[in-house]
């Protein structure tokens, strides 16, 4: 194996906790050397040997380092990816990786006159119950797809304590930035860019200024119809997944088990990190002849954002494609960028 990629990462909160310190400090292929923390020094306690600076001109003067994650609010991500490439540095972003699309070429020429790469941490691709959603498309058993439904829902009634979430006028902010880009990322991923698209949004919990209700529509050729939606007021959420196609049908709720395992301190080395638990199967119904219905239960393969790790690895080090692509991402902020009830 190649040299580890020294990396670091500009914050210390719940996803550099969470999603990535796991690891990048676990995978071999990469090596954790530093971090941001303005105030509380909570990573060295984790990682003693992790370098914890007051700044991020801190950290990007390390000539040492070769990856920088962005992972702070929504508004930074452009502003600070663009620092690091200045600096001379890979980075991998949080969705969303911008908030509009000419930020988002501003990026890519960036890079790409540097030699570097900008790398999207689209993670929920990952996701034990999407990997099984995409093993059922790419398994052709539904015949051609007709409709299929995407969510991503919540129930939280409380304005959120992180006020640039609530507040319109940044970047960003609302539901749609925030667990948009993971559904529709999947989607995207899955069906390539739509003909149309149809965007509704709306705020329904008390005080919100901001999106708290998302629903795309995405129309693609020979009538496939998707749609992709999330919510923060859903108190019982039904199947995440559910696709019709001329062959039958399937349904599948959201499961995935990695990030309640990773907040509990599991490492994703673990003998059970990224399984789910028995009764989560999904549900396959073909119709192999006309009346007959044939219903299967089919487990999700292990939960892998070790995958993703190791395809920025496979990218900075060797050349790979990565699989999150650029044009997947400019399809992906094209959507979101538009006004309620209108179509591109």
């Amino acid at each position: 194996m190649s040299s580890p990629i020294q990396t670091g990462l500009l914050a210390y909160g719940m996803s550099g906790r969470i999603f990535h310190a796991p690891f990048l400090s676990t995978y071999p292929g990469f090596a954790l050397r530093a971090v941001v923390e303005r105030s509380r020094k909570q990573a060295q306690a984790q990682y003693p040997r992790l370098i914890s600076h007051d700044s991020v001109a801190e950290l990007l003067a390390d000539p040492q380092l070769d990856l920088v994650v962005v992972n702070t609010p929504n508004d930074t991500h452009f502003a600070l990816a663009r620092q690091a490439l200045q600096a001379g540095k890979h980075v991998l972003i949080e969705k969303p990786v911008a908030t509009t699309v000419a930020e988002l070429d501003e990026l890519l020429a960036l890079a790409a006159a540097q030699n570097l790469h900008v790398l999207a941490y689209q993670n929920r691709r990952w996701d034990s119950d999407f990997q099984l959603v995409r093993q059922v498309v790419e398994s052709g058993q539904l015949g051609q797809l007709t409709e299929v439904h995407f969510r991503f829902d919540r129930y939280k009634a409380a304005l959120n304590a992180k006020t640039f979430k609530e507040d319109p006028s940044v970047a960003g902010s609302g539901l749609s930035f925030d667990l948009g880009p993971h559904v529709l990322d999947q989607a995207l991923s899955l069906f390539g860019r739509p003909e149309q698209a149809h965007v509704t949004r709306a705020s329904h919990r008390p005080g919100s200024r901001v999106d708290d209700y998302f629903h795309v529509h995405l129309q693609y050729p020979q009538g496939l119809n998707v749609f992709v939606a999330g919510s923060l007021l859903t108190a019982a959420s039904g199947p995440a997944y559910v696709l019709h196609g001329t062959l039958g049908s399937f349904q599948k709720s959201r499961a995935d088990v990695q990030e309640a395992q990773l907040d509990q301190g599991q490492l994703p080395t673990a003998a059970t990190y990224g399984h789910e638990p028995a009764g989560q199967e999904g549900t396959l119904t073909l119709v192999p002849a006309p009346g007959e219905t044939q219903l299967s239960r089919l487990p999700a393969p292990q939960g892998q954002y070790q995958g993703l790790f190791e395809a920025v690895y496979q990218t900075i080090r060797h050349g790979q494609p990565f699989p999150v692509r650029a044009e997947q991402l400019r399809w992906q902020l094209e959507i979101l960028q538009l006004p309620a009830h209108k179509q591109f």
